[in-house]
């Protein structure tokens, strides 16, 4: 059975009553330099619109897609990949007339059965390393293709009782506690070892790339990171999808922080007080996460800091 989210991409491409599956006024937030639209027209001209022209043959592959109620509406969780021909430029990113694959990671609202809020993280720096012109240092983390679900139920959780998702999102949440017990000096002071397994899979965008284990985690990602961010917090959330193993939470922003310290993608301090856009859905093996699947606005996240990385492609690949 297909999904409303399914529906309403074969509507978008001429395939279906776009009316009704999304609300006449719904707004969509996406990555940078799409950033919010009203509307099902501005929807369709300001987002879809870029997508398909950059990639006509165009196609949805979710590899991880769930849904629960929160707060009285329905949610939907998901992540996967646009994939198609990279016919022509997509933001000024140019075309490679090769298969693209185009990474997302979104959390929809659902009112009265149809589309209301539609949040969605694109990785356009993907797209730039696929295309060979990411003006940024390359990721510590692999760069490349993202792993399904180790599990392969990512698109039909299995989902025994409410007791399950109830489960995996208090070890979320638990989780997410520890992580705000930094210290400041050592990375240590975070006891990660309680909540993931040795082994866990951390599913990071372009520009930081996968980690493996606490202690890959550490040092392609939570160091740069917190140390550059020192006050960084959790302190937006959209929703909370929670499904068996699987938990997705939010926000736009999701966190905020100040860009205090270098080292963090290797950009110098910018001093700057920043908005995160970040997306996160977990897999819980057992009594601990195994797997985290990470969608961030990095490229806003450097508009923020002064550097427009669209501006930065086309001047060092004189395009």
């Amino acid at each position: 059975m297909m999904s409303i989210i399914t529906h309403f991409y074969n509507a978008l491409k001429g395939q279906g009553n776009l009316n009704e599956l999304a609300m006449d006024n719904m707004r969509l937030n996406a990555s940078y330099p799409i950033n919010e639209l009203h509307g099902i027209n501005e929807v369709s001209l300001g987002y879809w619109q870029h997508l398909q022209q950059a990639l006509p043959d165009i196609e949805r592959k979710p590899m991880i897609e769930f849904s629960s109620d929160y707060q009285g509406a329905q949610w939907i969780a998901a992540t996967g990949y646009f994939i198609g021909t990279f016919s022509n430029h997509l933001f000024d990113i140019p075309a490679t007339h090769k298969t693209l694959y185009l990474r997302f990671t979104e959390l929809v609202k659902l009112e009265q059965g149809k589309i209301a809020d539609y949040f969605i993280i694109l990785d356009f720096l993907d797209v730039m390393n696929q295309a060979g012109v990411n003006p940024l240092r390359k990721s510590l983390g692999h760069d490349g293709l993202i792993m399904p679900p180790s599990t392969m139920d990512g698109l039909n959780p299995v989902s025994s009782s409410t007791e399950s998702a109830d489960i995996t999102e208090k070890l979320v949440m638990d989780m997410l506690d520890e992580l705000g017990r930094f210290d400041g000096k050592s990375l240590e002071s975070m006891q990660l070892n309680k909540f993931w397994h040795n082994d866990f899979m951390w599913y990071g965008p372009a520009g930081i790339g996968t980690t493996r284990g606490i202690k890959g985690f550490r040092k392609h990602h939570q160091g740069p990171f917190v140390f550059s961010f020192p006050d960084r917090a959790v302190d937006n959330k959209a929703t909370i999808i929670k499904k068996g193993h699987y938990v997705a939470t939010g926000g736009w922003p999701h966190m905020h922080g100040s860009h205090l310290s270098g080292g963090w993608l290797g950009l110098p301090p910018s001093g700057k007080n920043l908005e995160l856009r970040v997306m996160d859905i977990w897999r819980r093996e057992g009594n601990k996460l195994k797997e985290n699947w990470v969608g961030i606005d990095i490229i806003h996240m450097c508009k923020q800091m002064g550097l427009d990385v669209f501006e930065m492609m086309k001047l060092s690949n004189n395009l």
